[in-house]
């Protein structure tokens, strides 16, 4: 008898932890918005003139074509992601990945064009993919005027042959 209660306590117990890490990942993966979100508020409007003109520059920096938000990648092929801004001056466009920046390493590469006086087209390409590159990607462009940024969320599939 106390080994068949014990049995039972402790599949009791492995029960417990699997639903509590089963609960962890479903909030881990919920979770695609970034720490910092730039963009028209909720109601439309802004607090202030100021932070209205800012945004609303017509000289700012503004993204005007960018890949699909949500992207699944089958492992041990290439993702990319396409980011296309415009504004005077120029705007420069950053990475991040999961609220980091991102820096070129030997399957990631960076590649932009400068088209006409006020564009700017970035292109990241990761190959091959790993379990790792899954998560949250984003476009920063920015000049002296605004800001604006595009947010994608990735996840990986595995094929079966």
């Amino acid at each position: 008898m106390p080994r068949t209660t014990s049995v039972l306590i402790f599949l009791a117990l492995l029960l417990l932890i699997s639903q509590e890490i089963s609960a962890r990942r479903g909030r881990a993966r919920s979770r695609s918005k970034s720490r910092v979100q730039i963009g028209l508020p909720i109601t439309g409007k802004y607090r202030d003139p100021e932070s209205d003109q800012y945004y609303n520059n017509q000289h700012g920096a503004k993204i005007i074509l960018a890949s699909h938000f949500d992207l699944e990648y089958v492992l041990g092929h290439k993702i990319a992601f396409l980011c296309v801004a415009r504004g005077t001056p120029r705007p420069h466009i950053t990475w991040y990945k999961d609220g980091n920046e991102i820096y070129i390493h030997l399957y990631l590469h960076v590649h932009e064009w400068q088209i006409g006086e006020d564009k700017i087209k970035s292109k990241l390409e990761i190959d091959p993919t790993t379990q790792m590159d899954a998560g949250v990607y984003e476009c920063t462009a920015d000049n002296m005027y605004s800001i604006d940024r595009r947010s994608f969320k990735t996840d990986f599939s595995i094929v079966f042959d």
